[in-house]
């Protein structure tokens, strides 16, 4: 398998797994919204977007490059109600994420203008997983109650 190959591989993977955090991200905004917690609704329908934003960007990159873009399946995923089990988890699937992409990056398979954009995708996703570390670091500061507290005021405060 050429080079060129296995980068369409790679970005179809990423392709695959972005479209459905992207779709996570958006089922988990609309829980947050209906539990009363705007802000991470907010933050995280604008974290769907530009997840879908990437996923446009490696596609297209795919069709530059000659290859088929593919629609596949992926396995169901949990949605949370506990705002702290989920920003868990998505710091977890973040780390995760990002040694995957780091992996693929060190492989030596990309051309220049696919590592540039992995680069690009990849500072993106390490901003997120810092902000779910900051969050939760400081729950376990404050803890649930009060860091649960604080987001709704927050809230209150800045729809007054």
């Amino acid at each position: 398998m050429s080079d060129k190959e296995k980068t369409i591989e790679a970005l179809q993977a990423i392709v695959t797994g972005l479209s459905a955090n992207s779709f996570g991200h958006r089922i988990q905004s609309k829980i947050f919204s209906g539990l009363g917690f705007e802000s991470l609704a907010t933050k995280y329908a604008g974290h769907a977007a530009e997840e879908m934003d990437f996923v446009e960007q490696f596609m297209d990159r795919i069709l530059d490059l000659g290859g088929e873009i593919k629609q596949e399946a992926q396995p169901e995923k949990p949605v949370y109600t506990d705002i702290i089990e989920f920003i868990e988890a998505d710091y977890r699937e973040s780390v995760e994420g990002i040694a995957i992409v780091n992996e693929m990056m060190e492989s030596g398979i990309f051309d220049t203008t696919t590592y540039d954009l992995m680069k690009v995708y990849l500072k993106d996703e390490e901003e997120d997983m810092y902000w779910s570390e900051q969050q939760l670091d400081l729950c376990k500061l404050i803890g649930k109650q009060n860091y649960l507290t604080q987001l709704l005021i927050n809230d209150q405060q800045s729809g007054e």
